[in-house]
């Protein structure tokens, strides 16, 4: 078989430049660290590589999200903190106004004392995050949470919405609550009726706050009254209570005697499920209730706030029936803030348990990220030892190759021929 000197040649050549192109491709694996720089490298592995910078890119964006939720939950952490507080000032200074020692001077200092409390409340009501966001406004993160209203509360200027961010593949997590929900409701679970005389009364009678004595009853949600009057025979004072839910009101207990101190029982014969104590001198006429806390004249916090500094701005100047309102309406007063105060803790509590969520997901994501870093970076990154072994044997058999063809050079016939 004959091998012709062109053929020798070009297979020599195709040898050569084969195993330069594969010592270069090693030597720029070494010098860049990377072993899968286009597709044609490692079809496979490319497939691969793209799927896992997806993932790294998704998880990347999961971290961001987690990081901007967890500092809306603090500020939010952090701003409830402050409303609880400034609620317990609110509520040891009507405390303070109970005990009866305050002249009408005393408690008209109080009021502007509560004045200033209110307004901090209101500060805190309408707070914004770093970029000029309502915290408590819902969707509507530009408007302005609260704005007084003419005679007494607030108008809120919010929605219902609460903001949702995607923190992982298949969960969402709110990072705010709404001002409605903050200032001016309250949760029906853990809250007491709240017991409050007319400011009309004439009579000294006082009221206490509620006592539950059967839970399972349904009248303990509704808008109760207690109503004074006297008895036609005797002329002894009376009262008889009244279910406030229907039109018209729905009498439970009628002409019942009055006795100064003694319960008063909130229901019918058989299903009776609160009572309070009067006590004092109340007169035929004079008037009481028994509201749920849930009701809007109890839950709004301003309101109950307004309606404490408007009982404490009344001039008492000696009355004893004026004192005695005076004294209803900050006992309401104070139950509606307890309950208020009960509320903001509930709804800190949920935003602390969302906190504890998202650095948890946080470590999780921290932790996938990094595998798939460094799924990634075995897949495309360069194996040293084996790349400059393997660079090393390329580098010798070109060696090899080159000094073959050299000799082959001199395989020709007109090399022995003598000029």
């Amino acid at each position: 078989m004959r091998i012709a000197t062109s053929q020798l040649y070009s297979s020599s050549v195709a040898t050569m430049e084969n195993q330069q192109s594969q010592l270069l491709q090693t030597q720029q694996q070494i010098s860049t660290g990377v072993s899968l720089s286009t597709p044609a490298d490692n079809p496979l592995g490319a497939a691969q590589a793209v799927q896992l910078s997806a993932t790294s890119a998704t998880l990347t964006q999961y971290a961001s999200n987690q990081n901007m939720a967890l500092s809306s939950l603090q500020l939010e952490d952090s701003t409830l903190g402050s409303v609880t507080t400034t609620l317990q000032a609110i509520s040891q200074q009507i405390q303070s106004a109970i005990n009866g020692s305050l002249n009408d001077s005393d408690r008209q200092a109080l009021a502007k004392q509560l004045q200033g409390e209110r307004s901090q409340l209101f500060t805190l009501a309408n707070t914004t995050d770093g970029q000029g966001n309502y915290l408590f406004s819902g969707f509507k993160s530009t408007a302005q949470v609260f704005t007084n209203a003419t005679g007494g509360g607030v108008t809120y200027n919010g929605d219902q919405g609460q903001r949702l961010v995607q923190v992982g593949g298949s969960r969402q997590i709110s990072v705010s609550d709404t001002g409605a929900a903050v200032f001016l409701n309250v949760s029906a679970v853990g809250s007491q009726a709240v017991a409050g005389g007319s400011m009309k009364n004439t009579g000294t009678g006082t009221i206490s706050g509620v006592t539950v004595t059967d839970p399972t009853q349904a009248t303990n949600g509704h808008p109760l009254s207690i109503q004074f009057g006297t008895d036609t025979t005797s002329g002894a004072l009376t009262y008889s209570v009244m279910d406030n839910s229907t039109n018209p009101a729905t009498t439970l207990a009628s002409d019942q005697p009055y006795t100064d101190g003694s319960p008063i029982d909130l229901g019918a014969a058989g299903n009776i499920g609160m009572n309070v104590t009067i006590s004092g001198t109340p007169v035929a006429g004079d008037t009481f209730s028994v509201t749920p806390a849930t009701a809007p004249q109890n839950s709004s916090v301003f309101s109950t706030i307004d309606s404490v500094i408007a009982a404490l701005q009344t001039p008492v100047n000696g009355s004893p029936s004026a004192g005695a309102n005076l004294t209803n309406a900050l006992q309401s007063g104070l139950t509606a803030i307890g309950n208020s105060i009960s509320n903001v803790v509930t709804i800190q509590a949920s935003v602390g348990g969302r906190e504890q969520e998202v650095k948890a997901l946080q470590t999780v994501t921290s932790t996938n990220s990094l595998q798939v870093t460094s799924n990634l970076s075995d897949l495309t990154g360069t194996d040293m030892t084996a790349a400059i072994a393997q660079y090393t044997q390329l580098s010798n058999a070109l060696t090899a190759s080159q000094k073959s063809f050299a000799a082959t050079q001199n395989l020709s016939l007109f090399q022995y021929i003598n000029p």
